[in-house]
């Protein structure tokens, strides 16, 4: 099966980054309500670690059903490096070092003690960065799709 190209990729990924919203919007409401925040600062890290959490259960069970929302609007499917369905274990090995795609910059950012505007300017300088270097990949997959055994395949029967 053929790899998507780059643009649908990425053009997947900004979707999904719609739909999380969706997602954070309603995670925090939920964790404000139950933990009686009422300042925003307040409970910051905590909120961080129920969001990776929430995020985690998101795309694990979605990916091991082949596809988030996006993914199926876009036509591409996700599958185990040797072509089967993604295992629920894999799934998390992806979620996880799919943060590859913001930590680094986010520590040097935190580090240096950086504005946000500067933190922002990083953050999509090493996304650019890192989404070009799959090109270097043999299959022009992401490198953690490559690390963590799975790989991303164009599915134009996925919608019908």
């Amino acid at each position: 099966m053929e790899t998507p190209s780059l643009k649908r990729r990425l053009a997947c990924w900004m979707y999904e980054g719609m739909l999380m919203f969706g997602v954070v919007f309603i995670s925090g409401y939920l964790f404000s309500t139950l933990s009686q925040t009422r300042n925003a600062m307040d409970n910051r890290h905590a909120l961080q670690a129920f969001l990776f959490v929430v995020f985690g259960i998101y795309f694990v069970w979605f990916w091991s059903k082949g596809h988030t929302l996006a993914m199926k609007t876009w036509n591409i499917r996700i599958l185990a490096a040797h072509g089967g369905p993604m295992s629920q274990g894999r799934a998390l090995l992806r979620y996880v070092l799919s943060w590859v795609w913001f930590l680094p910059p986010l520590a040097v950012a935190q580090i240096f003690a950086m504005p946000v505007g500067e933190t922002v300017v990083i953050c999509l300088g090493w996304v650019s960065v890192w989404a070009v270097l799959s090109r270097f990949q043999a299959q022009q997959q992401f490198w953690h799709d490559a690390w963590a055994g799975s790989r991303l395949v164009n599915a134009p029967s996925l919608g019908q």
